[in-house]
């Protein structure tokens, strides 16, 4: 899950910038040590940890049910991010139509989280990654239609071909849900997009306020089908805390470092930058995960690499976190 590209984001897959924050734009956000940083250096960081998170998830499958973990992350998230925002405020002060969004916004990112883990639990880490990616490069081609965009769009549907080609016969469920986590990132790139709009200019809600109260109702929406397969790790101290880990490391430090470097790159560098996360996934599970690549496997990541690094952005492009 692309976190504030999710959405991932991711989580995750998270687009390129978060709902009414434009890449650049602006005063940088964070205290006066973090201005002498690199903005590169908090891309890296919210790079590294958005697939940290996922693959300490992977390693919690053998102790916990996938759904389980799935709800720890999510609940985790929502609790942190309620602490930190209070976005039940802006629940409380929104109208009918904003409460109709931000429910099928949350109710997206609850399913969208799901069907990422239930994709991770039977395919390689960089592969469900490089999937997400699809959808990146879709929206980029929908906003942008360029012979420059028309060819990332290629390379990177060329490149998931390779690696549905290879994992089909072996892993077709993992797949459905792989396609089923990228079809529910660009959905939940248009709602947070139209929340965005809808607050343009009012200052009602920003990107991380959006997240809180997404996250809020997403908790809610998945508790039926995740809080029983969690049950366990409230009897073992140890998992439970892992479990916290988990949505710390996919969620939070992800959304606020992207946030800083948002802030503080060009829109084009930043899009140039997310070439890299496909890179990192496959780094990530190779040495977390013991998931080392074939050869097909590494053309198909890197068709995707260079889809992404030639994707061009929309002048206005207001995408959103996952």
């Amino acid at each position: 899950m692309l976190p504030s590209y999710d959405a991932s984001m991711s989580d995750t897959a998270q687009a390129p910038t978060a709902p009414g924050r434009r890449s650049g734009d602006g005063a940088a956000p964070g205290p006066g040590w973090l201005q002498g940083l690199p903005p590169q250096s908090f891309f890296l960081v919210s790079a590294v940890f958005h697939y940290l998170g996922p693959a300490f998830a992977v390693l919690l499958f053998a102790h916990l049910e996938v759904l389980g973990v799935a709800w720890l992350r999510i609940a985790t998230a929502a609790a942190l991010f309620a602490a930190w925002r209070r976005p039940w405020r802006l629940l409380a002060g929104a109208d009918r139509r904003g409460h109709v969004l931000l429910a099928q916004l949350g109710t997206v990112l609850a399913a969208m989280n799901v069907l990422f883990y239930l994709a991770v639990a039977r395919l390689p880490l960089a592969t469900v990654g490089a999937i997400e990616f699809l959808g990146v490069v879709l929206l980029a081609t929908a906003g942008v239609r360029t012979a420059r965009n028309a060819a990332a769009l290629a390379l990177t549907v060329g490149g998931v071909a390779a690696l549905t080609d290879l994992h089909l016969a072996e892993q077709p469920l993992g797949l459905a849900f792989a396609f089923g986590n990228c079809a529910l990132f660009v959905l939940y790139v248009v709602l947070g997009h139209r929340v965005a709009n809808r607050d343009a200019g009012t200052g009602a809600m920003s990107g991380i306020d959006q997240l809180g109260a997404a996250m809020l109702v997403a908790a809610v929406v998945v508790t039926p089908v995740g809080l029983g397969a969690a049950l366990a790790a409230f009897a073992h101290p140890a998992l439970l805390l892992a479990g916290v880990a988990v949505g710390l490391c996919s969620s939070v430090v992800p959304y606020v470092t992207d946030q800083l470097a948002m802030a503080r790159l060009p829109r084009a560098s930043f899009a140039l930058l997310l070439a890299l996360l496909p890179m990192l996934a496959t780094v990530i599970g190779a040495i977390l995960l013991r998931q080392l690549p074939t050869g097909q496997d590494l053309l198909g990541i890197t068709l995707v690499i260079a889809g992404v690094a030639l994707h061009q952005v929309p002048a206005q492009e207001t995408a959103t976190a996952s």
